[in-house]
């Protein structure tokens, strides 16, 4: 078995890695029910996500937030899927109390 030197020559020493690019924050997915949402017509619903993004709160304070009739109830459209009525969350947006 052959020893190394302690000291590489300069040719076999391996090129530096390049640090990892950290994705742009302004380049992230943004939902297109959020990103449209002023074209969206009041019969529309939007998922918890676009609710979230909206009103710059945590799902949980989401829910918490349906509780207190601070947002409108959303709506149960299957087993699985809970959504929001665009026209009411504009109210919402606008202050205008919930009925």
């Amino acid at each position: 078995m052959r020893l190394r030197s302690a000291a590489a020559p300069a040719s076999r020493l391996a090129a530096p890695v390049p640090a990892p690019s950290l994705p742009d924050p302004a380049a992230a997915s943004v939902p297109d029910a959020l990103r449209n949402f002023q074209a969206l017509p009041d019969a529309a619903f939007v998922r918890l996500p676009v609710v979230c993004a909206l009103f710059s709160i945590s799902p949980a304070t989401a829910w918490r937030w349906v509780k207190k009739s601070v947002l409108p109830t959303p709506r149960r459209l299957s087993e699985a899927v809970t959504a929001w009525n665009v026209g009411d969350l504009r109210k919402a947006l606008n202050g205008e109390g919930l009925q």
